[in-house]
């Protein structure tokens, strides 16, 4: 008896050597994961800055051969820039002038934002979800400051805002910037406009399975200015009553010689 059950277990695990390995009450399956990184950490403004590529490399661990194979994972790159509150103000026409009658202030959000997907996030994932996790430019969080009297302009303020950003070039996607270079490997692209903010930014990677969020993973990156704009902006900030005295000065100097250049005897 005691031979035939040694002879039982040695067939079991020769037809199930995955199940042999995994404990008594625990799950068989892993969970899966991504890592990402960057071409650079660091991006530096000089005078000449034109806009920049960023290039984000990403990995997904434990991924299912099978779900790999019939497309069923998407990623989502993001980069959003430093956070502050948005006034969006209406101008209409009154007696003839065209004035600001109304102004509504969203409360801290991204300045500027860089979207890469695989395909369209819309058909990624439904809108309430995404609007959850505030993946997308259509389902930022943007959140009036105080007491408006009628709900229905927050929409049309939301909607304003994003095409203010859009035609400024400081909100971008790209809905074919993520690409797959293997089964398991990714590459994003992000494009960085040439009005970028400085400060702080964050890069953040969404990865989808069917449809649903499983994993994220964010890292910082660095917007500095250098050269005589970083000089500039210390100045600005570090001595504002010195700084504003050379403007003063350059613009009489300015105006002095405009007025003996352009002078008729």
């Amino acid at each position: 008896m005691r031979r035939l059950l040694s002879s039982l277990v040695v067939f079991v695990s020769l037809i199930s050597p995955a199940a042999a390995q995994v404990p008594f009450g625990e799950a068989s399956t892993v969970k899966e994961g991504l890592e990402i990184g960057a071409s650079t950490s660091e991006i530096a403004i000089a005078s000449d800055f034109q806009g920049a590529d960023l290039t984000i490399f990403g990995a997904l661990t434990n991924a299912d051969e099978l779900f790999l194979a019939i497309g069923q994972y998407d990623v989502v790159v993001t980069l959003e820039g430093p956070k502050d509150y948005a006034t969006v103000r209406r101008k209409e026409r009154v007696l003839g002038i065209w004035m600001n009658t109304q102004s509504m202030t969203f409360e801290q959000v991204p300045e500027s934002y860089s979207l890469a997907s695989t395909r369209q996030i819309e058909s990624i994932d439904e809108a309430p979800s995404l609007n959850n996790i505030g993946v997308g430019i259509d389902h930022l969080p943007l959140n009036p400051v105080g007491y408006i009297p009628n709900s229905g302009l927050i929409g049309e303020f939301r909607d304003a805002y994003r095409r203010l950003k859009l035609s400024n070039g400081l909100y971008q996607r790209d809905t074919n910037g993520v690409r797959f270079v293997s089964s398991s490997l990714f590459r994003a692209s992000l494009r960085l406009p040439a009005n970028i903010p400085d400060g702080m930014h964050m890069v953040r990677a969404y990865l989808f399975k069917s449809g649903a969020l499983i994993a994220q993973k964010e890292m910082p990156l660095r917007v500095v200015k250098t050269g005589l704009e970083q000089a500039i902006t210390d100045a600005a900030h570090q001595r504002p009553f010195a700084y504003g005295l050379i403007c003063v000065l350059i613009a009489v100097i300015t105006g002095w010689g405009a007025s003996l250049i352009f002078r008729k005897d």
